[in-house]
């Protein structure tokens, strides 16, 4: 049985410190302070080259201990020396550090080898991924944190000032300050461990699953202003994405925009020709590809002009003035683009609310994970990545679709698994003409697509994004001039709705595959 101990509250006095980093960002100006209030500071390999550099008064860890560095470098700071300084309790192990020679270690500035940065190199394998794990770092910066009633540990630069003022004001640290760096300090190791078990597992959805985030920014609020809201980025991730874009111009990202950029970001992903897509509440409401980037921004327009006022628009080549002039003569939220014109951004600079995102040069999307929280837990699964090919499709109706028929499918299907289930989408010409999206019948879905779309529809290729149960959505296109219908097929009443088709002279193939998105 574990015995009850007290844990010291009161403030404590650094008299000795240890300093080990790597990235050793403000460490030369804290240890001057920490030089000037008389507190002994050990150090080890670079940090204490650095600090000997700057002319301030360091003690070899090894000259401390007695016992060299060894092995490269991987044994170094574990020792009884030093994990005796730093997990003795003062008030119940001073006969023990007396008897060891043990002397106490009071504070403790620590952080670690840059495992993420490091196996995110193409030359990286897994020899080298090892030898950039942290050992004694971890061990010191834990026992350190477990040990705050009588040490205080700092793994983030930015608070070394804190620390500092502290210590000139008060000439000691407060429990309550220890208390918040042993927490960060709990956290800094704990998300080290999560990106060494995710770059070694062997599983994507592993028995114990696990992810770390490093907060991008606060939020003014979430989804609604009584929600609170944060954004978080992947801890290694330095992919082309919202968070990483370079904003040009503009208001500070809300959650919803952040959440419609991305949306409009992964779809304009899907596309090797010149594309434009515009997002709005999560949905693509017009989308259009071709070689004129100013040409597909106007038919992406006016796809649905009325949906697409407020709403973000996002391309996959360099933004022109000429694009820019048009955009600026209605209201958009955010333009994103791998990149802009500088004419381009001095016409957008006559909207000063707008946000300008630049993203860089992003390539097509890559198979990755996808987290949602429920209550008690979460749902992972990988992002649907599938690409359809006309080899793919299979043609189940007596009318034959066209070449251009088969080439406007294979696009709208890009398009489709970017909309809330139900949906369904037609398209021609390289360019969405209605969309019905999030409804909870499919043929409320194609009566939704059919009002948008209008005179438009005709001619055009409408897109499913699951089997149509009935033939009720084949009765309701009859009339429109629809030429082709995509679906996956898989329905029991398949050969009803292949009937309706060939009753109406419309052709329609199955892809065998669904793209819901909930």
């Amino acid at each position: 049985m574990i015995k009850q101990l007290q844990l010291n509250r009161n403030h404590i006095k650094i008299e000795r410190a240890l300093i080990s980093v790597f990235d050793k960002t403000g460490v030369v100006e804290l240890a001057k302070t920490l030089e000037e209030m008389n507190v002994e500071i050990l150090s080890t390999g670079g940090t204490y080259k650095v600090l000997q550099e700057a002319s301030i008064k360091v003690v070899d860890v090894s000259e401390y201990t007695k016992f060299p560095e060894i092995m490269n470098g991987r044994v170094k700071t574990i020792n009884p020396l030093i994990g005796g300084g730093l997990l003795g309790l003062r008030d119940e192990h001073e006969n023990d550090a007396k008897e060891n020679n043990i002397q106490w270690l009071d504070l403790v500035i620590c952080n670690l080898y840059p495992f993420a940065e490091a196996t995110s190199k193409e030359n990286c394998d897994e020899a080298l991924a090892l030898e950039n794990i942290d050992i004694g770092g971890p061990t010191m910066i834990r026992a350190a944190a477990k040990n705050l009633g009588w040490v205080c540990v700092a793994v983030d630069p930015n608070d070394y000032t804190n620390i500092a003022d502290e210590l000139k004001t008060t000439g000691k640290i407060s429990f309550e300050s220890r208390k918040s760096f042993s927490a960060k300090a709990f956290g800094h190791t704990a998300k080290y461990d999560t990106i060494i078990h995710n770059y070694f597992k062997s599983e994507k959805l592993s028995e114990d699953f696990s992810l770390t985030f490093t907060k991008h920014s606060d939020l003014r609020y979430g989804e609604n202003p009584h929600q609170s809201g944060a954004a978080y980025k992947v801890s290694d991730g330095k992919d082309y994405n919202i968070l990483n874009a370079h904003i040009r111009q503009g208001k500070k990202l809300s959650y919803n925009n952040i959440m419609d950029a991305d949306g409009a970001l992964a779809c304009v992903k899907e596309f090797d020709k010149p594309a434009c897509v515009i997002v709005k509440h999560a949905n693509p409401c017009g989308v259009a590809i071709g070689k004129n980037i100013l040409e597909i921004y106007s038919r992406a327009f006016k796809a649905d002009s009325l949906s697409a006022f407020g709403g973000i628009v996002a391309f996959n080549r360099k933004c022109t003035k000429e694009v820019a002039q048009e955009i600026t003569s209605v209201f958009v939220e955010i333009v994103l683009a791998p990149s802009f014109e500088m004419e381009a951004l001095e016409i957008f600079k006559k909207k000063k609310n707008l946000r300008i995102l630049e993203i860089g040069d992003f390539s097509k999307r890559t198979s990755k994970l996808e987290v949602r929280n429920i209550d008690g837990g979460i749902l992972v699964q990988e992002v649907d990545t599938k690409t359809l090919y006309e080899n793919d499709l299979q043609i189940v109706t007596a009318k034959k679709p066209t070449k251009k028929n088969i080439e406007d499918a294979l696009f709208t299907w890009k398009v489709l698994r970017h909309a809330k289930s139900n949906g369904i989408l037609i398209a021609k010409d390289g360019a969405t003409v209605g969309l019905g999206a999030g409804q909870v019948s499919r043929v409320d879905a194609v009566h939704m697509a059919l009002r948008k779309g209008g005179k438009l529809v005709k001619g055009g290729v409408l897109a499913s994004d699951a089997f149509f149960p009935f033939r009720d959505s084949i009765d309701a296109i009859k009339d429109s001039g629809i030429s082709m219908v995509m679906q996956p097929g898989g329905s029991i009443r398949d050969q009803e709705v292949i009937n309706a088709c060939n009753e109406y002279g419309i052709s329609m193939v199955f892809t065998g595959t669904r793209c819901f998105k909930h």
